[in-house]
């Protein structure tokens, strides 16, 4: 029925946000409740899963108060979440622990450099589907065993921020295949739990939630959850998924050889793929449709701007004149490169990266830095997507550009000239809710598969294509950045033995 509603609810790092979305793929109404993170030590960052409940209830209230008849129009609830917070549940469906630890908490590095020192990647890659990372759940379970025993054994359910929420709305618990997959638990050639991993790392596989597939109905809006929402009581709630795979999704990023950037704080490049692609350069995240998602992270993709501004201009320019400053310069920066490694990098050998100049000259002035930052940036994805396309043997065939980096005009034409395709961007910025909307379209029956649902509700603002004459300059400065990146890595170290 083309008046039905879907009730789209992302739980994000920073807040909540529920929307009305029309069969069409219309938002009609959207509304955020912003929750804190905890920081009780360096390096941790926790959040209360009872404040993901507490600002999805005012949200709700808010979209269904903003729509007439809502209540009555909503067919299907469909949630996605920020991924890896690792919330424990007890056998009364209760919190056995009132905080959980975040996607970006660091307190498990010991953890993962144990494992990585007294395991080869051949040897659990093929059952992980991923390389080690402080980020996922499998890791933050063997500190939380080890560090709160008495919340562990009162644990019967593990969950993602998502799945609580479906918990709160229909006390079922459950995980959906795209979270467990990035969980370094789950075996990606059975989509099962790996008993052989949990025993290796110590873990209770009964405590793991039963894994469903995102567009199956986890259960129904309770009378209780119906009485604090305003939602109509027998409502089907969707498994969902992960917010990451949701927005690839939302994006229309959902067949091989399709491909995405996510540009927030870091940069995510996505290649859609058949199968993982097995290396410890790569991970892997399933995708709603059934497919996998390789992606390589660069830890620092928008913040290299934000850092300029700071460094250079003490937050006294906005970022929209800093952007004009860099168009003076030329394509290239007159041979100034920018190892984009503020923040080091989440994977691999090297965590303890540094970015750098390279190429400083008497006549270059602030417009060469500020475009050798967004030039640096785009060279750190394009040697990601190399590697995946290596791996993956076979090319990137589109880009779909998402986050606050896709509104930067400057910046896409700069990326796609360095990668050397078209860039599309949607017209919609709540890929995430538009995805949602796509899988409550398919488990409805609106349309027969995820990928037509996709086609038929994202729209696209702009195709950004590559410049002829950049594309050259940027084709030859590519490889002096990867020697750069390469011969950078010795000195890491001694760099930190100088440190007091």
């Amino acid at each position: 029925m083309n008046d039905e509603l879907t009730l789209a609810i992302d739980v994000g790092t920073g807040s909540v946000r529920a929307a009305l979305v029309d069969a069409h793929g219309r938002v009609l109404s959207i509304a955020a409740r912003e929750h804190d993170q905890i920081v009780p030590a360096f390096g941790w960052s926790e959040q209360r899963p009872q404040d993901w409940w507490n600002g999805t209830v005012a949200a709700v209230q808010t979209v269904l108060q903003a729509v007439p008849g809502a209540r009555e129009r909503i067919a299907m609830v469909a949630a996605c979440g920020q991924m890896h917070a690792t919330v424990l549940l007890d056998a009364d469906g209760a919190l056995a622990r009132d905080t959980a630890p975040l996607w970006n908490d660091k307190r498990t590095v010991p953890l993962v450099t144990a494992f990585e020192a007294a395991h080869r990647p051949q040897d659990y890659l093929a059952r992980t589907g991923n390389p080690p990372t402080p980020a996922w759940p499998a890791f933050k379970l063997q500190w939380l065993r080890d560090h709160d025993p008495q919340a562990w054994q009162r644990t019967r359910a593990v969950l993602m921020p998502k799945d609580y929420l479906n918990f709160c709305l229909t006390g079922v618990a459950g995980m959906d295949r795209t979270e467990a997959a990035c969980s370094f638990l789950m075996d990606p050639r059975t989509g099962d739990w790996s008993r052989a991993t949990c025993e290796q790392l110590g873990l209770d596989m009964a405590k793991l939630a039963t894994i469903r597939d995102p567009l199956d109905i986890v259960g129904h809006v309770t009378a209780q959850a119906a009485a604090q929402t305003g939602l109509r009581e027998g409502t089907p709630v969707l498994v969902g998924a992960g917010d990451y795979p949701v927005g690839l999704l939302g994006s229309g990023v959902c067949s091989p050889g399709m491909g995405s950037e996510m540009l927030g704080t870091s940069c995510i490049v996505t290649l859609v793929t058949d199968q993982p692609l097995l290396d410890p350069a790569i991970s892997n995240v399933g995708t709603v449709e059934g497919g996998w998602g390789a992606f390589m992270l660069l830890e620092t993709g928008g913040d290299a701007m934000r850092w300029a501004r700071r460094a250079f201009h003490e937050k006294a320019l906005s970022y929209e004149d800093i952007v004009a400053k860099a168009a003076l310069a030329p394509a290239g920066a007159d041979r100034l490169f920018f190892m984009p490694y503020l923040s080091g990098e989440r994977f691999g050998q090297h965590r303890n990266a540094r970015a750098q100049f390279f190429g400083i000259g008497a006549a270059h002035g602030l417009e060469h830095l500020h475009r050798a930052v967004l030039e640096g940036v785009a060279f750190g994805v394009k040697r990601h997507i190399n590697i995946m396309e290596r791996i993956a043997g076979r090319r990137l065939e589109r880009l779909v550009a998402s986050g606050g980096g896709a509104r930067t005009e400057l910046w896409l034409r700069i990326k796609a000239s360095v990668y050397g395709i078209p860039i599309l961007v949607p017209q919609e910025a709540e890929c995430g809710i538009i995805g949602c909307a796509a899988m409550a379209a398919v488990a409805l029956g609106r349309h027969a598969t995820l990928p037509q649902a996709a086609n038929a509700l994202v729209a696209y603002d702009k195709e950004v294509a590559p410049e002829p004459r950049w594309m050259e300059t940027y084709a030859r400065m590519q490889p002096v950045f990867e020697k750069l990146y390469l011969h950078s890595q010795r000195m890491y170290d001694d760099l930190d033995g100088l440190a007091p």
